[in-house]
């Protein structure tokens, strides 16, 4: 069946007022895949002169995901500068600004003084968002301006001319007050080009000559809809996008900027192909993440970019393996295990490679040198071919072993773990044994080794008790004559209901004060622990006193409510740093589980 023909239409680039939305439903049937038209003009590639990648990690990355903590973004910006920052190839990164988490986060990672990522702002094009980017001294901020006729007509309910009226009044605003305006065409591939994109953005580069200011614009494929083929039609057409906003509207390659969206698995491809026509900026986030499928992953942009130009130096990509251990043991994020770059299993072949002949055969399936790009080695994986030495490989590079301490091969349990892998073969197994397999292997065969989900639980548990005990200790205080004074005791009680009791002793180990979750139901058991009590003998109470640290107890089983429980205890101190006692609590490991996220967002939303 031949391609699809659009006739050339007269290019008249004046604002198009219409009564009636333009929908495009020859290229959008809404009720059938869209189409790609094509029209037979092709555009020459003319890349970029100054090719760089922005960041929306913090923005449109965090649309696709719980919020990031405060900490988590300061963090995650010093991955960003780390990566690309210090040559300037991530040039910015943009925050949302709204909240108090926001302007914090604003205002730690400028306290880095780096250079790069610059940090810019993202606001709707409102005149009281604009005061607010004014007031937290913004030179550059992004501001939607969304343009197809679906946005304007269909969901804000205007049409072209008061939404260009709109956006020039709040764009002359911006540089009145000296601030740089990156207008976010929002929906380009589905808007009316030339009827109203290339008149507004000729008016925007008619304001940026008069106010001296850059006015810089994103091209934004909000669903994904472009495509990179040479010869198709705008509005899809990646191509044709750049060269008329480059040539026909007059708007500079290092003021136009391409954000994209991964509907139809080109996000990444069009992102190139932008930069091959003459787009400086490709917008983009770590690992992917944005709205519904994503925007161009910044990891696979900087591999792209030194593909291109060959600057090694551009980027430090072994900063993506470090990326990618964040995001799994700080976010607790799944990268697919075939995820480029930083999936567990990227660079492993299935083909059975023998690990005494991995060091000389990795070149043959390993796309690059990993462990002297990524600080990764080539894994092995697991069949009947790989020998107690593939099993040995596996399990060290699991449990990442110093070289002292690495198994060896004639260890018996990893001749035990191989023996079933070959039993599995016997019996007519093809494929290659799965991470979770060798997984379970291990903990069965080297259980000394492998933390075991129960022990995983309680280091769960423990992380998340251990920033409400040091709060409550910090909050009380013990007087000379050892009575305690805990006014919020009641109120702690009430809103961690997974506490099951609290105590506060003087420095001898004496009971001073408690409180009691499900006070009816256990008061008589707990009565045999009256006020003056002497707790000096447990060990919650004498290892901090022993250390001044906090304590951790295993887990038990409570002899009072038969509860799974543990102790976490930490000492109270004086102004002089004196321990005047003890404060411990007995905690319900399945209550707290089940509150571990509201939990754990609002120790680190502070």
């Amino acid at each position: 069946m031949p391609l699809l023909q659009q006739k050339n239409s007269p290019i008249n680039p004046q604002l198009q007022n219409r009564e009636e939305p333009e929908l495009y439903r020859d290229w959008f049937p809404y009720t059938k895949v869209g189409r790609v038209t094509f029209n037979n003009q092709f555009v020459t590639p003319s890349p970029a002169k100054d090719m760089f990648i922005t960041d929306t990690t913090f923005r449109d990355g965090q649309q696709a995901k719980p919020p990031y903590k405060l900490r988590q973004i300061v963090e995650i910006f010093d991955l960003l500068h780390e990566l690309g920052g210090r040559s300037g190839l991530i040039r910015s990164s943009e925050f949302f600004m709204y909240s108090d988490k926001d302007r914090k986060a604003i205002e730690q990672c400028r306290a880095k003084g780096y250079k790069f990522p610059r940090i810019t702002g993202w606001i709707r094009a409102h005149k009281e968002d604009l005061k607010l980017a004014k007031s937290m001294e913004f030179t550059e901020v992004g501001m939607l301006t969304s343009i197809s006729d679906y946005h304007l007509y269909l969901k804000l309910g205007w049409d072209r001319k008061k939404a260009f009226d709109q956006y020039i009044s709040i764009v002359s605003q911006a540089l009145e007050w000296g601030i740089s305006p990156r207008c976010h065409f929002e929906d380009t591939t589905r808007a009316d080009i030339y009827g109203f994109c290339i008149p507004f953005a000729r008016k925007l580069m008619e304001l940026s000559r008069e106010s001296g200011l850059p006015v810089k614009i994103r091209l934004c494929d909000t669903l994904g809809l472009g495509v990179p083929y040479p010869g198709t039609s705008i509005p899809r057409s990646v191509p044709g996008l750049i060269s008329a906003f480059v040539n026909e509207a007059g708007v500079p390659g290092e003021w136009l900027e391409w954000h994209g969206h991964n509907d139809f698995h080109k996000v990444l491809v069009n992102g190139v192909t932008a930069w091959l026509h003459g787009c400086s900026a490709i917008n983009g986030t770590l690992l992917g993440f944005g709205e519904r499928t994503g925007n161009s992953p910044i990891e696979a942009l900087v591999m792209e970019y030194i593909s291109l130009t060959g600057d090694d130096d551009a980027a430090n990509t072994k900063v993506i393996t470090d990326i990618a251990r964040y995001f799994t043991e700080e976010l607790d994020y799944r990268i697919p295990d075939n995820y480029p770059f930083a999936g567990r299993y990227f660079n492993a072949t299935s083909a059975g490679i023998h690990v005494d002949g991995l060091a000389k055969n990795t070149e043959i399936y390993n796309i690059f040198d990993t462990k002297l790009l990524l600080d990764r080695p080539s894994p092995v994986v697991i069949t009947d071919k790989s020998g107690r030495a593939g099993v040995a490989y596996w399990v060290n590079q699991e449990l990442d072993l110093p070289e002292d301490q690495k198994i060896s091969k004639t260890h018996p349990a990893i001749g035990q773990i191989y023996d079933r892998v070959c039993q599995a073969y016997e019996k007519g197994r093809v494929t290659s044994f799965s991470d979770k397999e060798m997984l379970a292997l291990g903990k069965r065969f080297l259980p000394q080794y492998f933390i075991t989900d129960f022990a995983r639980l309680k280091q769960l548990a423990s992380t998340l008790a251990t920033d409400l005990v040091v709060k409550i200790a910090g909050d009380c205080t013990i007087d000379p004559s050892g009575e305690a004074h805990c006014p919020w005791m009641e109120q702690v009680m009430a809103d961690y209901p997974f506490i099951q009791y609290l105590q506060v002793t003087d420095n001898k180990g004496i009971l001073r004060g408690f409180g009691i979750n499900d006070e009816q139901q256990f008061k008589s058991q707990y009565d045999k622990l009256p006020l003056g009590y002497d707790f000096s003998q447990r060990q919650w109470f004498t290892e901090p006193m022993k250390t001044g640290n906090l304590h951790i107890t295993d887990l038990y089983q409570s002899l009072f409510t038969n509860k799974l429980i543990l102790t976490v205890s930490t000492v109270v101190i004086d102004d002089k740093d004196n321990i005047t006692g003890v404060v411990a609590v007995d905690i319900r490991l399945e209550e707290l589980l089940l509150l571990a996220e509201t939990l754990d967002a609002e120790t680190d939303e502070e």
